[in-house]
């Protein structure tokens, strides 16, 4: 599935980033995607409500939850947050086929 990952970074992951400003946070991304199986596409560094957004191929929800229990766990990461990529055809397909009235209609 393709996943569209989002967090911030907290207080601690800062004065890391502070004390080593030339720490690759792609690389270890990377790593830790490729331990569960995925590939990431891309990580950027974003201006808004998350700190990053990371684009991968997870094979499960599970693969996620297991990655958040890990970088949160550390302290340098919250508000882990995964958008999944849908098929809208295949959606609205399936959509199409249930029988489904809004009350008094």
């Amino acid at each position: 599935m393709k996943a569209y990952i989002m967090g911030n970074y907290t207080e601690k992951a800062f004065q890391g980033f502070l004390k080593d400003p030339n720490t690759d946070r792609k690389a270890v991304v990377e790593q830790l995607t490729k331990s569960m199986g995925g590939t990431m596409h891309s990580m950027d560094i974003v201006r808004g409500s998350y700190d990053f957004v990371v684009v991968a191929e997870l094979t499960s929800f599970d693969d996620f939850a297991a990655i958040k229990l890990v970088v949160e766990g550390s302290g340098a990461v919250k508000n882990l947050t995964m958008l999944e990529a849908i098929d809208f055809s295949k959606a609205t397909a399936k959509a199409g086929k249930i029988g489904y009235k809004a009350p008094g209609q």
